[in-house]
């Protein structure tokens, strides 16, 4: 089951090496930068389409066990809950979570973005 963490809880959970995804397109990136400590892996393109074997081999790099913790994140909070109700329900990953009000939530509470160097 996907769970969702706030940005208080991503921050905490971050400190102890939970791997943070950022699913968002390099646009996205560039426009607002990431959650520090962000790894980039774009799932959906701008069109809402996306290659589900391109993604699952560059997350599993990530994530090498279905047992590893990670966060998702993405501008509000939608696309992670397809994406990580996708990896926990029909991949079987157990630590699957997500930041509930993605980039928004973690701007709002006033948190820091780094910028993308693509």
């Amino acid at each position: 089951m996907l769970k969702d963490i706030t940005p208080e809880e991503l921050k905490e959970l971050a400190e102890k090496g939970v791997v943070i995804i950022d699913i968002r397109t390099p646009m996205e990136w560039q426009q607002t930068g990431v959650v520090p400590g962000s790894k980039l892996l774009t799932f959906f393109d701008l069109y809402g389409n996306y290659d589900i074997d391109s993604f699952m081999e560059e997350f599993q790099k990530l994530v090498p066990t279905k047992e590893t913790p990670f966060i998702l994140v993405c501008r509000t909070g939608s696309r992670t809950a397809t994406v990580g109700n996708f990896l926990a329900n029909q991949m079987g990953y157990t630590n699957a979570m997500h930041l509930a009000g993605g980039i928004y939530a973690w701007s709002n509470e006033g948190n820091r973005f780094v910028p993308v160097n693509q």
